[in-house]
C-alpha cells in the first residue's frame, strides 16, 4: 500500500516544521513546495558578499518548552565562547552537554549525547545573545519597551514626564471602555500622552494607516500583559535582584534579557531542517509554486504545481494539504470556487510589505545629545522614532552574531528596515536610489556619515506582515470554510493571517500534525495558539 502524501505550500518555519513532524511521527510523505530559491520564508538569511541579513530580526525565545527543545535538537546550545564574547563582556550560560535525536534511523540509530559545540570550531550551534533594543528619539536613546526612570525623565523633560504620569493615572482611573482599535488599547496601557509621544506616529509608519483603523488584536498579540506599570516594576526588580533578571520564563516576551540565535542567522535553522528532511526521505522542491488546489466531495484531492523557471505544470494527488501562503492567494486558486462571501473576505485581506537596505560601514557615527559621537552601539534593534524619515528600525547584525559579518572586527553591518506597500514608491525605487535614501536618512538623524559607507544592497520581502485592517474582522468566514474541509490545514503567519512569532507558527504546524496522528478533526486548537496569555506574554505563577 502506498504512503499517504501531504503537500505543503511554503518552506518557512511552519511548512518545514509540519514536514519534519509528519516524517518523524507518521507514515505521511511530505512534499514541501517553495516558489523562491530561499529556504526559511521571512526567517531566511540573505547572504550578501559574506555579510548576512536577518529579515525583520528573529529572536529564538519561546515560552513553549516543546519549541525550545525542538530548536536545540537541530542546533545545540553553545558550550564555549563565541568570537566576540570576551571583547563585549557577554555573560553566557554555557551548555555542558547536548542531546540530539536525529530524524530517521538512516542518520543515526538513537539519541546521542555529545559535548556542546564550540562556535569557533563548529557551525551547527545556537548562540546565547544579550537582548538590547532601544528607541532613538530627538537624538536620545530611550529603553524599549518604554518605562519611566530618572534617565528617561531627564531626556523627556521633567515637566513632560510629570504630565505623562498624570495622563497615565487619569487613563488608569478612567479607561476607555471600547478597545476595538489599537489607539484605545495603547492609551489604556500607557496613557494618552505617552501614546502620542512613542506609539502613534511609529505605529502608523509601520502599518501605513492610523491606529484608529487597526484592530487591537495586533496589540494584544505583540504586547499582551505589558504596561507602563509592569515595565517600571521589572526595571526596579532588576536593580534589586540579579536572580530576577535571569528568570526569563516569568517575563513578558517583550522584556526578555537574553535569547538564542543560530550562528549564521535564522535561515541556518531552516536550512539544517531541510537537509535532514531530504536525507530522511522527505521532499523540498524549490522554485515550485502551488498554482491550483482541487477539491472533491469536501476534501482536497490534488494540487497543481508549477515550475517557476520553466512554467511546466503537474497535478499531484494528495491526502493532506498544508498552506502557509497568503489566504488571498490560496482562495484564488481553489476549485471549485468557494461561495462568494468566502472569496470576498479572502480578497479583502490586507498586507504590509517590507524591505531592508543593508549598509556596510567602517564605523557608525551616533550623535547622541550631550555625548561624543559613538562608533558603535550594543543594540540588536534600534527603533527610529524621529519624524521626517521613513526608516522604521535599524538592525546591527554584528550584535546578533559576529558570524553574520564577514569582517566583524573592522566593519559594522546594519540593516535599515522600511515598512512599505508592494508597488508603492519605495518598493519600485531603484536599488541604488534606495541605498542613497538610506544613507541620507541615517545622516539626517545622526547615526552614520556617508564617507564611512563601504557597500550596500536592497532586499524586498512581499507580504511580510498580515494587517489587521481590511476584511480582517470577517476572517471567521474563512475559518468556517477551512473547518469544513478536513484535510486542509492553514498554518503559519500568512497561512492564518495572524501576526505570529516564529514559535507560534511552528506550534500551529505541530498541532496540525498532532491532530492528524490522533485522528482529531476539530482544528480549533490551531487558532488558539498565541491567544493564551500564560504561554505568550504574561506567564502565570503556579
Amino acid at each position: 500500500m502506498s504512503k499517504k502524501i501531504a503537500i505543503i505550500a511554503g518552506a518557512g518555519p511552519a511548512g518545514l516544521t509540519a514536514a519534519y513532524e509528519l516524517l518523524k511521527r507518521s507514515d505521511v510523505h511530505p512534499i514541501v513546495c517553495e516558489s523562491t530559491t530561499a529556504i526559511g520564508g521571512i526567517a531566511q538569511t540573505y547572504n550578501y558578499k559574506g555579510n548576512r541579513i536577518d529579515i525583520g530580526g528573529h529572536r529564538f525565545f519561546s515560552k513553549s518548552e516543546r519549541v525550545m527543545k525542538w530548536w536545540f535538537n537541530i542546533l545545540p546550545r553553545q558550550g564555549a565562547p563565541a568570537a566576540d564574547t570576551a571583547m563585549r563582556k557577554h555573560e553566557i550560560e554555557y551548555a555542558a552537554e547536548a542531546v540530539v535525536e536525529y530524524l530517521c534511523k538512516d542518520c543515526m540509530n538513537a539519541q546521542i549525547r555529545r559535548t556542546s559545540p564550540d562556535p569557533e570550531k563548529e557551525d551547527d550551534v545556537m548562540l546565547q545573545r544579550p537582548r538590547i533594543s532601544r528607541i532613538f528619539y530627538r537624538k536620545n536613546f530611550f529603553p524599549y519597551p518604554i518605562g519611566i526612570t530618572l534617565l528617561v525623565a531627564r531626556r523627556l523633560g521633567f515637566i513632560n514626564t510629570a504630565l505623562i504620569g498624570c495622563s497615565y493615572l487619569w487613563r488608569h482611573t478612567f479607561p476607555l471602555k471600547d478597545e476595538t482599535y489599537l489607539d484605545a488599547f495603547y492609551k489604556n496601557r500607557f496613557g494618552d500622552r505617552l501614546y502620542r509621544t512613542f506609539f502613534e506616529a511609529y505605529t502608523e509608519k509601520v502599518w501605513g494607516v492610523p491606529c484608529s483603523q487597526i484592530r487591537a488584536d495586533w496589540g494584544a498579540q505583540r504586547v499582551k500583559g505589558l504596561s507602563l506599570r509592569r515595565a517600571l516594576t521589572h526595571a526596579i526588580k532588576d536593580l534589586l535582584s540579579s536572580e530576577f533578571k535571569k528568570q526569563q520564563e516569568q517575563r513578558e516576551t517583550s522584556l526578555i534579557t537574553r535569547f538564542f540565535y543560530p550562528k549564521f542567522g535564522p535561515g541556518q535553522m531552516w536550512e539544517a531542517v531541510t537537509k535532514q528532511l531530504r536525507a530522511c526521505g522527505g521532499e523540498v522542491r524549490m522554485q515550485t509554486r502551488v498554482s491550483g488546489v482541487h477539491t472533491k466531495d469536501g476534501k482536497v484531492t490534488s494540487v497543481t504545481l508549477e515550475n517557476t523557471v520553466t512554467g511546466a505544470q503537474e497535478e499531484l494527488a494528495c491526502d493532506y494539504f498544508f498552506s502557509t501562503m497568503p489566504i488571498k492567494h490560496l482562495f484564488g486558486m481553489i476549485t471549485p470556487r468557494p461561495e462568494s462571501r468566502v472569496i470576498e473576505v479572502a480578497e479583502g485581506l490586507a498586507y504590509r510589505d517590507f524591505l531592508t537596505v543593508g549598509l556596510l560601514l567602517q564605523k557608525m557615527h551616533i550623535q547622541e545629545q550631550g555625548k561624543k559621537p559613538a562608533s558603535d552601539a550594543p543594540d540588536n534593534w534600534i527603533y527610529i522614532q524621529e519624524g521626517g524619515v521613513r526608516v522604521g528600525r535599524v538592525q546591527i547584525f554584528n550584535n546578533w552574531s559576529p558570524y553574520m559579518v564577514k569582517d566583524w572586527k573592522e566593519t559594522v553591518w546594519i540593516g535599515l528596515e522600511y515598512f512599505v506597500n508592494e508597488g508603492g514608491d519605495l518598493w519600485v525605487m531603484d536599488d541604488q536610489k534606495l541605498i542613497d535614501l538610506g544613507i541620507r536618512e541615517m545622516e539626517t538623524i545622526g547615526m552614520i556619515k556617508r564617507e564611512d559607507v563601504l557597500d550596500g544592497c536592497v532586499l524586498r520581502m512581499p507580504k511580510a506582515y498580515p494587517a489587521y485592517i481590511g476584511s480582517y474582522t470577517q476572517l471567521g468566514v474563512v475559518r468556517e470554510f477551512v473547518e469544513s474541509v478536513p484535510n486542509l490545514f492553514l498554518i503559519g503567519r500568512n497561512g492564518m493571517h495572524r501576526y505570529n512569532n516564529q514559535d507560534h507558527s511552528m506550534l500551529t504546524a505541530m498541532l496540525a500534525v498532532d491532530n492528524i496522528v490522533s485522528g482529531r478533526t476539530d482544528k480549533s486548537n490551531l487558532w488558539e495558539v498565541n491567544l493564551e496569555g500564560e504561554y505568550h506574554e504574561e506567564k502565570k505563577e503556579g
